[in-house]
């Protein structure tokens, strides 16, 4: 069994990080694909909606999907999916294929999000102990990679579809190397009844005290109010990482005036404090309980994006965006434990729940922080994304006394 589970985090180190470099290679490859198919950055912004909309519908298909058949089967099926589609951005030669194209490499994204994350509750729930902000920290490890990587190939003048094509092959020879450690399908995937002592519904605690170590809980069914109030609150965190992601060099250029290579560094600083403390996150969580991280977290998140925005120069600057970083690195992954350990039966489609209002959000950040630059500066706009830190803040008690529930 310990061999098993070995394998099973490996495997799963293994998915997210080609997650993370799919979609890092499509991402460095968008000006390109933008030149090579004559289409403008209005036209772009648009298609980019069907991105978004794929990967929700993938989500919503791939949670029960996931259920039914386990994640075990699921899961390639989808990294395959989402590799294969990779390529086709990169074959599309106008705007109507570039929009086939980023529909459906949507839905490979979206249903490998949702299975990937619940095979990741499966291995986490074996280990008995928090393991799922590393997970995403490999993630973002792969997008790095795709970064660099990318670099490396658009200096040379290489054709997105040479590139993605080889990226997409490579995809397929990793999941079938990483498709064979996957763990089977866990006797938690059957149905299971209400379980005594859930914190997060009024019973008392059966698993310890909420600062103690790695302690299993006894199994339990969720609530839908419990799942919405999860998926509320990664909406709002992952809108506040929308803006970072968006806004962040935006920031340092226009409202900071710092030269181009300068104001990249904001976002550059803010990934970098994120995947650096989504690899510590899980030690942080296993000591303290995740409704601390997520306490904490998002009221650090809250105090480093204050203080980018009111920041007088670029150095006060880069410093908040990092912070923010920082902050948010652990706290969706702990939404994301939280819904997959909240009934083992309907661990996929509470995942699917959780993650998809939270991409919404990621979607939403940019969406809402643009028109409100119509009424107020730039600086003073990226106050509204503080005040939700502090609400998810004001509502991590909804983690009170989880633990991942070790596998029998």
């Amino acid at each position: 069994m310990e061999t098993s589970l070995r394998n099973g985090r490996r495997a799963t180190f293994a998915f997210f990080l080609l997650n993370g470099f799919l979609m890092g290679m499509w991402i460095v490859h968008i000006p390109v694909v933008e030149q090579r198919t004559g289409i403008g950055h209005a036209e772009l912004g648009r298609l980019l909606l069907l991105l978004g909309a794929g990967a929700f519908l993938g989500m919503r298909v791939a949670g029960p999907l996931t259920d039914r058949l386990g994640a075990r089967r699921v899961l390639p099926a989808s990294a395959a999916l989402c590799g294969a589609a990779v390529v086709l951005p990169g074959l599309a030669g106008g705007a109507p294929a570039l929009a086939a194209a980023l529909l459906l490499l949507g839905i490979g994204n979206g249903t490998l999000d949702v299975s990937m994350n619940a095979h990741a509750v499966e291995v986490e729930r074996g280990y008995g102990r928090p393991l799922m902000s590393a997970f995403h920290a490999a993630f973002s490890v792969g997008g790095v990679l795709a970064a660099l990587a990318g670099a490396l190939v658009l200096d040379r003048g290489w054709s997105p579809a040479a590139v993605l094509g080889a990226t997409a092959a490579g995809s397929l020879v990793v999941t079938a190397g990483a498709t064979r450690l996957l763990l089977p399908r866990a006797p938690a995937d059957t149905p299971s009844g209400p379980a005594e002592g859930n914190p997060a519904e009024g019973g008392p605690a059966t698993g310890g005290p909420a600062t103690g170590g790695p302690v299993a809980t006894a199994r339990r069914t969720a609530s839908p109010r419990r799942i919405r109030i999860l998926a509320g609150l990664a909406f709002l965190l992952m809108l506040c990482e929308g803006v970072a992601n968006d806004w962040s060099t935006p920031h340092l250029r226009d409202v900071l005036g710092a030269p181009a290579g300068t104001a990249a560094l904001a976002y550059g600083a803010f990934a970098t404090a994120m995947t650096a403390g989504r690899m510590l996150a899980d030690r942080v969580s296993g000591r303290l309980g995740p409704a601390a991280v997520l306490r904490a977290g998002s009221a650090v998140a809250a105090a480093g994006l204050a203080l980018a925005a009111l920041a007088p120069g670029v150095p006060v600057a880069l410093a908040g965006w990092a912070v923010l970083g920082a902050g948010l690195s652990g706290c969706v992954p702990q939404l994301f434990s939280a819904a997959g350990h909240a009934d083992p039966a309907a661990a996929g489609a509470n995942v699917a729940r959780v993650a998809g209002l939270g991409y919404l959000g990621m979607l939403a950040g940019p969406a809402v922080i643009g028109p409100l630059t119509h009424l107020v500066p730039l600086g003073p706009a990226l106050l509204l994304p503080v005040a939700l830190c502090l609400v998810v803040c004001a509502a991590s008690g909804v983690l009170a006394g989880e633990r991942p529930a070790r596998t029998p």
